[in-house]
């Protein structure tokens, strides 16, 4: 719980420090914040030579990776962009860029256009990208508290589709990159790369979780999450706790 509560911290002091500086319009609390500088910070990311290096991304939703996930799509890479919340079986949308538009990185219109696949049907991952409200120069980040960044990446490792020459990056902006350590778990991972509208920060290399840290999971977490609940059954098919009932 110690650690819950400092993570806690950390978020609302970037939260309340965005919305003071009035970075994200529709502001910053609650969120992965939609920062001011989310365009300049994805022109600076397909800059590099991981990003030139991939043909397959896996995104958050959010809106501040809008302009990474437009910018895949431009460059016909496929995208795989998590379902909000987890919500479906097949956790993720499939964005090919042979079949979709840019208006497909937004998840109102993926939902429409694009179908949704688990990890049975994806490719091998070569750039992650994901949403973060703080980070610090290590590359430990937290979220706005879901924990469903975690659980996807965990979900993609145990499949084989995340591994070691997978980089995860994050964009944020400036002030959301702090420079105390953030406090971590076990299931929690890391970052490679922190890009923001003004700079590039490569963190170095850390252990990475090998998969779902099953005990950090409450029941009612494994139940809420379809693709989770299969994937514990087919896990664990003899048990008969209650999870499975």
């Amino acid at each position: 719980m110690q650690i819950d509560e400092a993570k806690r911290a950390a978020r609302e002091r970037v939260w309340a420090l965005l919305d003071a500086e009035a970075v994200d319009p529709k502001g910053a609390a609650g969120r992965i914040p939609s920062f001011t500088g989310a365009e300049a910070a994805a022109q600076r990311l397909a800059a590099l030579d991981v990003w030139r290096d991939a043909r397959v991304l896996k995104s958050n939703p959010d809106r501040a990776q809008l302009p990474v996930r437009e910018a895949a799509l431009r460059d016909g890479k496929t995208v795989y962009m998590a379902v909000p919340a987890m919500a479906s079986p097949d956790p993720f949308y499939a964005l090919d860029p042979a079949k979709v538009g840019v208006e497909a990185a937004r998840s109102k219109y993926a939902a429409g256009v694009a179908p949704t696949v688990g990890p049975g049907r994806m490719e091998p991952i070569d750039l992650v990208v994901c949403g973060t409200v703080a980070v610090d120069r290590r590359g430990a980040r937290v979220g706005k508290g879901g924990g469903y960044s975690d659980l996807e990446i965990a979900l993609l490792t145990e499949a084989g589709l995340i591994g070691p020459r997978t980089t995860i990056v994050t964009t944020v902006h400036e002030l959301q990159v702090v420079d105390a350590d953030l406090p971590e778990t076990d299931h929690d991972f890391s970052v490679d790369i922190i890009v923001t509208p003004d700079q590039v920060i490569y963190c170095e290399a850390r252990t990475r979780p090998a998969g779902i840290v099953w005990n950090h999971l409450s029941r009612e977490k494994i139940r809420a999450i379809p693709a989770l609940s299969a994937h514990a059954e087919a896990q664990y098919p003899d048990d008969r706790s209650e999870e499975k009932t």
